[in-house]
Protein backbone atom coordinates (compact mmCIF):
# COMPACT_ATOMS: atom_id res chain seq x y z
CA UNK A 1 0.00 0.00 0.00
CA UNK A 2 1.30 3.44 -0.91
CA UNK A 3 1.32 5.91 1.95
CA UNK A 4 -0.41 9.22 1.73
CA UNK A 5 2.91 10.97 2.03
CA UNK A 6 4.25 8.77 -0.79
CA UNK A 7 1.37 9.77 -3.03
CA UNK A 8 1.95 13.41 -2.15
CA UNK A 9 5.66 13.12 -2.89
CA UNK A 10 4.99 11.45 -6.24
CA UNK A 11 2.42 14.09 -7.19
CA UNK A 12 4.79 16.86 -6.12
CA UNK A 13 7.55 15.32 -8.24
CA UNK A 14 5.31 15.24 -11.30
CA UNK A 15 4.26 18.84 -10.79
CA UNK A 16 7.85 19.96 -10.23
CA UNK A 17 9.05 18.18 -13.39
CA UNK A 18 6.19 19.67 -15.40
CA UNK A 19 6.93 23.16 -14.05
CA UNK A 20 10.65 22.75 -14.75
CA UNK A 21 9.98 21.70 -18.34
CA UNK A 22 7.57 24.59 -18.91
CA UNK A 23 9.95 27.09 -17.33
CA UNK A 24 12.91 25.81 -19.35
CA UNK A 25 10.89 26.08 -22.57
CA UNK A 26 10.00 29.66 -21.64
CA UNK A 27 13.67 30.41 -20.90
CA UNK A 28 14.67 28.99 -24.30
CA UNK A 29 12.05 31.12 -26.04
CA UNK A 30 13.14 34.27 -24.19
CA UNK A 31 16.76 33.66 -25.22
CA UNK A 32 15.69 33.07 -28.83
CA UNK A 33 13.36 36.09 -28.83
CA UNK A 34 16.07 38.38 -27.45
CA UNK A 35 18.51 37.15 -30.08
CA UNK A 36 16.00 37.55 -32.88
CA UNK A 37 15.09 41.06 -31.79
CA UNK A 38 18.77 41.98 -31.91
CA UNK A 39 18.95 40.47 -35.40
CA UNK A 40 15.81 42.41 -36.37
CA UNK A 41 17.38 45.63 -35.07
CA UNK A 42 20.41 44.97 -37.27
CA UNK A 43 18.32 44.16 -40.36
CA UNK A 44 16.06 47.20 -40.03
CA UNK A 45 18.90 49.67 -39.44
CA UNK A 46 21.31 48.26 -42.01
CA UNK A 47 19.06 47.04 -44.83
CA UNK A 48 15.91 49.11 -44.32
CA UNK A 49 17.01 52.64 -45.37
CA UNK A 50 19.42 51.46 -48.10
CA UNK A 51 16.89 49.07 -49.64
CA UNK A 52 13.93 51.45 -49.58
CA UNK A 53 16.03 54.32 -50.96
CA UNK A 54 17.70 52.20 -53.64
CA UNK A 55 21.17 52.83 -52.19
CA UNK A 56 22.16 49.18 -52.58
CA UNK A 57 25.86 49.96 -52.66
CA UNK A 58 25.62 50.65 -48.93
CA UNK A 59 25.42 46.87 -48.40
CA UNK A 60 29.15 46.65 -49.18
CA UNK A 61 29.77 47.97 -45.65
CA UNK A 62 29.03 44.43 -44.51
CA UNK A 63 32.35 42.85 -45.48
CA UNK A 64 31.13 39.34 -44.67
CA UNK A 65 28.14 39.57 -47.03
CA UNK A 66 28.33 37.27 -50.05
CA UNK A 67 26.66 38.51 -53.25
CA UNK A 68 24.79 41.38 -51.62
CA UNK A 69 25.28 44.38 -53.90
CA UNK A 70 26.45 43.46 -57.40
CA UNK A 71 26.99 46.40 -59.81
CA UNK A 72 24.68 46.21 -62.82
CA UNK A 73 22.62 43.32 -61.44
CA UNK A 74 19.37 45.20 -60.89
CA UNK A 75 17.15 42.13 -60.59
CA UNK A 76 19.56 40.39 -58.26
CA UNK A 77 19.93 43.47 -56.07
CA UNK A 78 16.15 43.81 -55.85
CA UNK A 79 15.84 40.13 -54.98
CA UNK A 80 18.41 40.46 -52.22
CA UNK A 81 16.77 43.59 -50.84
CA UNK A 82 13.38 41.87 -50.85
CA UNK A 83 14.92 38.84 -49.15
CA UNK A 84 16.35 41.02 -46.36
CA UNK A 85 13.06 42.86 -45.73
CA UNK A 86 11.09 39.60 -45.84
CA UNK A 87 13.47 38.21 -43.22
CA UNK A 88 12.69 41.22 -41.02
CA UNK A 89 8.97 40.48 -41.13
CA UNK A 90 9.45 36.75 -40.61
CA UNK A 91 11.49 37.56 -37.51
CA UNK A 92 9.05 40.08 -36.01
CA UNK A 93 5.78 38.55 -37.19
CA UNK A 94 6.93 35.08 -36.22
CA UNK A 95 7.67 36.12 -32.65
CA UNK A 96 4.22 37.67 -32.30
CA UNK A 97 2.66 34.52 -33.72
CA UNK A 98 4.37 32.23 -31.24
CA UNK A 99 3.45 34.08 -28.02
CA UNK A 100 0.32 32.36 -26.60
CA UNK A 101 -1.03 35.51 -24.91
CA UNK A 102 -1.12 37.37 -28.22
CA UNK A 103 -3.22 34.57 -29.67
CA UNK A 104 -5.55 34.65 -26.66
CA UNK A 105 -5.90 38.43 -26.45
CA UNK A 106 -6.15 39.17 -30.18
CA UNK A 107 -7.37 36.07 -32.07
CA UNK A 108 -8.27 38.05 -35.19
CA UNK A 109 -4.79 39.59 -35.32
CA UNK A 110 -3.31 36.14 -34.75
CA UNK A 111 -5.18 34.74 -37.75
CA UNK A 112 -4.20 37.54 -40.12
CA UNK A 113 -0.64 37.76 -38.89
CA UNK A 114 -0.40 33.99 -39.28
CA UNK A 115 -1.54 34.16 -42.90
CA UNK A 116 0.91 36.96 -43.67
CA UNK A 117 3.71 35.13 -41.85
CA UNK A 118 3.17 31.92 -43.83
CA UNK A 119 3.01 33.73 -47.18
CA UNK A 120 6.09 35.79 -46.27
CA UNK A 121 8.00 32.68 -45.19
CA UNK A 122 7.27 31.04 -48.54
CA UNK A 123 8.33 34.20 -50.39
CA UNK A 124 11.51 34.25 -48.28
CA UNK A 125 12.34 30.71 -49.36
CA UNK A 126 11.67 31.50 -53.04
CA UNK A 127 13.97 34.54 -53.00
CA UNK A 128 16.46 32.32 -51.18
CA UNK A 129 16.34 29.80 -54.03
CA UNK A 130 17.05 32.63 -56.47
CA UNK A 131 19.95 33.91 -54.38
CA UNK A 132 21.50 30.46 -54.16
CA UNK A 133 20.96 28.95 -57.60
CA UNK A 134 20.89 32.02 -59.85
CA UNK A 135 23.17 34.41 -57.99
CA UNK A 136 25.46 31.83 -56.41
CA UNK A 137 25.22 33.32 -52.93
CA UNK A 138 26.93 30.42 -51.17
CA UNK A 139 30.56 29.47 -50.84
CA UNK A 140 30.17 25.83 -51.88
CA UNK A 141 27.75 23.24 -53.24
CA UNK A 142 27.04 21.68 -49.86
CA UNK A 143 25.91 25.06 -48.57
CA UNK A 144 23.59 25.44 -51.57
CA UNK A 145 22.01 22.06 -50.90
CA UNK A 146 21.62 22.81 -47.20
CA UNK A 147 19.96 26.18 -47.78
CA UNK A 148 17.70 24.68 -50.43
CA UNK A 149 16.68 21.88 -48.09
CA UNK A 150 15.66 24.49 -45.55
CA UNK A 151 13.66 26.32 -48.23
CA UNK A 152 11.82 23.16 -49.24
CA UNK A 153 10.86 22.49 -45.61
CA UNK A 154 9.63 26.08 -45.20
CA UNK A 155 7.26 25.73 -48.15
CA UNK A 156 6.05 22.27 -47.12
CA UNK A 157 5.54 23.10 -43.43
CA UNK A 158 3.84 26.41 -44.21
CA UNK A 159 1.40 24.64 -46.52
CA UNK A 160 0.57 22.02 -43.88
CA UNK A 161 0.17 24.69 -41.18
CA UNK A 162 -2.26 26.56 -43.44
CA UNK A 163 -4.30 23.45 -44.28
CA UNK A 164 -4.55 22.32 -40.66
CA UNK A 165 -5.78 25.80 -39.70
CA UNK A 166 -8.42 25.70 -42.43
CA UNK A 167 -9.56 22.32 -41.11
CA UNK A 168 -9.70 23.87 -37.60
CA UNK A 169 -7.42 21.17 -36.29
CA UNK A 170 -5.71 23.66 -34.03
CA UNK A 171 -3.65 21.15 -32.04
CA UNK A 172 -1.94 19.91 -35.22
CA UNK A 173 -1.83 23.44 -36.64
CA UNK A 174 0.11 24.75 -33.66
CA UNK A 175 2.70 22.01 -34.00
CA UNK A 176 3.17 22.65 -37.73
CA UNK A 177 3.25 26.41 -37.12
CA UNK A 178 6.07 25.90 -34.61
CA UNK A 179 7.94 23.74 -37.11
CA UNK A 180 7.47 26.41 -39.77
CA UNK A 181 8.76 29.09 -37.41
CA UNK A 182 11.90 27.08 -36.67
CA UNK A 183 12.82 26.32 -40.29
CA UNK A 184 11.96 29.89 -41.37
CA UNK A 185 14.61 31.06 -38.89
CA UNK A 186 17.16 28.49 -39.98
CA UNK A 187 19.66 31.07 -41.19
CA UNK A 188 19.39 32.94 -37.90
CA UNK A 189 20.22 29.69 -36.08
CA UNK A 190 23.13 29.26 -38.49
CA UNK A 191 24.58 32.66 -37.64
CA UNK A 192 24.12 32.14 -33.92
CA UNK A 193 25.69 28.70 -34.21
CA UNK A 194 28.67 29.91 -36.22
CA UNK A 195 29.56 32.84 -33.97
CA UNK A 196 28.79 30.95 -30.79
CA UNK A 197 31.19 28.23 -31.94
CA UNK A 198 33.88 30.80 -32.75
CA UNK A 199 33.42 32.46 -29.37
CA UNK A 200 33.55 29.22 -27.39
CA UNK A 201 36.61 27.94 -29.29
CA UNK A 202 38.34 31.32 -29.55
CA UNK A 203 38.63 30.85 -33.29
CA UNK A 204 37.01 29.30 -36.42
CA UNK A 205 37.93 25.73 -35.50
CA UNK A 206 36.58 23.25 -38.07
CA UNK A 207 34.82 25.87 -40.20
CA UNK A 208 37.18 25.84 -43.19
CA UNK A 209 38.23 28.72 -45.42
CA UNK A 210 34.99 28.56 -47.46
CA UNK A 211 32.69 27.22 -44.73
CA UNK A 212 33.43 23.73 -46.01
CA UNK A 213 34.88 22.32 -42.80
CA UNK A 214 33.09 19.61 -40.79
CA UNK A 215 31.62 22.01 -38.24
CA UNK A 216 30.35 24.37 -40.95
CA UNK A 217 28.76 21.48 -42.86
CA UNK A 218 27.08 20.24 -39.68
CA UNK A 219 25.73 23.71 -38.90
CA UNK A 220 24.54 24.22 -42.48
CA UNK A 221 22.11 21.33 -42.06
CA UNK A 222 21.86 21.37 -38.29
CA UNK A 223 20.64 24.99 -38.17
CA UNK A 224 17.16 23.70 -39.00
CA UNK A 225 17.32 19.95 -38.39
CA UNK A 226 18.59 20.22 -34.80
CA UNK A 227 15.87 22.71 -33.70
CA UNK A 228 13.26 20.44 -35.32
CA UNK A 229 14.64 17.43 -33.44
CA UNK A 230 14.63 19.36 -30.15
CA UNK A 231 11.02 20.40 -30.75
CA UNK A 232 9.96 16.78 -31.38
CA UNK A 233 11.70 15.69 -28.18
CA UNK A 234 9.91 18.47 -26.32
CA UNK A 235 6.53 17.31 -27.65
CA UNK A 236 7.25 13.80 -26.43
CA UNK A 237 8.58 14.97 -23.07
CA UNK A 238 5.32 16.79 -22.38
CA UNK A 239 3.52 13.43 -22.33
CA UNK A 240 6.32 11.52 -20.58
CA UNK A 241 7.23 10.92 -16.94
CA UNK A 242 9.05 13.21 -14.48
CA UNK A 243 12.54 11.92 -15.32
CA UNK A 244 12.11 12.55 -19.03
CA UNK A 245 10.60 15.99 -18.40
CA UNK A 246 13.45 16.91 -16.09
CA UNK A 247 16.06 15.75 -18.60
CA UNK A 248 14.36 17.68 -21.40
CA UNK A 249 14.13 20.77 -19.20
CA UNK A 250 17.86 20.56 -18.50
CA UNK A 251 18.55 20.23 -22.22
CA UNK A 252 16.43 23.27 -23.04
CA UNK A 253 18.21 25.29 -20.34
CA UNK A 254 21.58 24.43 -21.87
CA UNK A 255 20.23 25.27 -25.34
CA UNK A 256 19.05 28.66 -24.04
CA UNK A 257 22.55 29.36 -22.71
CA UNK A 258 24.12 28.38 -26.05
CA UNK A 259 21.71 30.67 -27.93
CA UNK A 260 22.64 33.53 -25.60
CA UNK A 261 26.35 32.91 -26.21
CA UNK A 262 25.82 32.68 -29.97
CA UNK A 263 23.77 35.87 -30.04
CA UNK A 264 26.45 37.71 -28.08
CA UNK A 265 29.09 36.43 -30.48
CA UNK A 266 27.08 37.46 -33.56
CA UNK A 267 26.44 40.91 -32.12
CA UNK A 268 30.06 41.56 -31.15
CA UNK A 269 31.66 40.08 -34.29
CA UNK A 270 29.30 41.05 -37.11
CA UNK A 271 26.09 42.97 -36.34
CA UNK A 272 27.48 45.75 -34.14
CA UNK A 273 30.63 46.33 -36.25
CA UNK A 274 28.53 46.58 -39.42
CA UNK A 275 26.13 49.06 -37.80
CA UNK A 276 29.12 51.10 -36.61
CA UNK A 277 30.07 51.67 -40.27
CA UNK A 278 26.79 53.38 -41.09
Amino acid sequence: MVSVSGVDEAAWGRRAARAFLTGSAALWFLAAAAGQLMFLYYIVLFYGPSTLSGNYQNWTKNHALLKGYVPGDTIGNLAFGAHALLAAYVTFGGLLQIVPKVRAWAPRFHRWNGRIFLVTAIALSLTGFYMVWVRGATTNGIGSIAVSGDGVLIVAFAAIAWVTALKRNFARHRRWALRTWLVANGQWFFRVGIFGWILLNQGPVGLGDDLDGPVAVFLAFGCYLVPLAVLELYFRAQAAGPKTRTAMGAGLSIAALLIAIGTFGAWMMIWQPVLARL
